[in-house]
């Protein structure tokens, strides 16, 4: 059996839950879903600068946790922009 999920902080509230390639009809777009705690990740380390060791106890998480978090957004940001892809947050 797989351990706890821990309470997670998140206190990015996004004014937008989609982003999308200009010009190209959502319909003819494939979404990626990038999670609010992915989101909040990108944010504490790109947008407040801070250090995985610090973002992760804003997050309530351990650092090694919150690197698969930050590691996992890279990945689906990284496929939305380089194929043209929507991206969707969605709240777990």
């Amino acid at each position: 059996m797989p351990r706890p999920r821990g309470f997670r902080k998140i206190q990015l509230d996004p004014k937008a839950d989609y982003f999308k390639p200009q010009g190209v009809p959502m319909r003819f777009l494939e979404v990626v879903e990038l999670t609010l705690e992915e989101a909040e990740a990108l944010r504490l380390r790109h947008d407040k600068d801070l250090e995985q060791t610090e973002a992760a106890k804003k997050m309530n998480t351990s650092q090694s946790t919150y690197q698969r978090i930050l590691s996992s957004a890279y990945k689906k940001v990284t496929d939305a922009l380089v194929h043209g892809k929507a991206i969707k947050i969605i709240k777990n």
